[in-house]
């Protein structure tokens, strides 16, 4: 099977080419976020305060990393459950810009249609996985919400990080893919 390399940001012509089930691998920058970060940040969005990062074309990474060991940039950082982001999800995508997601697990029918609307796209990441993630990282550096501990908002500098298209811009999901075509 072809891996696609990707780099980002993302532009609108490579996320409406991607196609769930794909493997992609990717590198350059992303943010992470989990669930107490993204009601913030919704909070932040619907008082009307400046957020802490511009999420304008980026790509969020469901994680909430492990201590580095001496010598490493980062713990062990695999992917947390999707569906706790799904209350925010559809928000930052439709406000606030953000054109990717990498998590484990199914979304909501309101994320999905977010993402069709908007051209996103979801990237699933290998759950328990975390310490193998975790040497694709080059970097990493907390940029906001510190007070959050691992669920501070990280900007982590990624190289072959590797993913599968879960959900794409048209909203073909792989998950439904996969149950249809081994449930035969």
């Amino acid at each position: 099977m072809t891996v696609i390399r990707l780099t980002t940001p993302l532009s609108l012509e490579v996320i409406q080419k991607l196609e769930a089930g794909e493997q992609v691998t990717l590198s350059g920058i992303i943010f992470t976020a989990r669930d107490a970060a993204h009601k913030k940040l919704v909070e932040t969005y619907r008082a009307g305060g400046k957020l802490p990062v511009d999420l304008e074309g980026q790509i969020i990474y469901y994680v909430g990393p492990c201590p580095p060991k001496p010598g490493k940039v980062i713990g062990s950082a695999g992917p947390t459950t999707s569906g706790r982001m799904d209350p925010y999800t559809p928000l930052l995508i439709r406000q606030l810009g953000l054109k990717g997601m990498i998590g484990k697990g199914n979304r909501s029918p309101e994320v999905v249609e977010a993402i069709k609307e908007k051209g996103a796209v979801y990237f699933l990441a290998l759950g328990g996985a975390g310490a193998l993630l975790a040497q694709r990282i080059k970097k990493a550096e907390i940029v906001a919400y510190e007070e959050l501990g691992p669920e501070a908002i990280y900007r982590l500098e990624v190289e072959d990080f590797p993913l599968i298209v879960g959900i794409d811009s048209r909203g073909q999901n792989a998950y439904l893919m996969g149950k249809a075509r081994y449930s035969k």
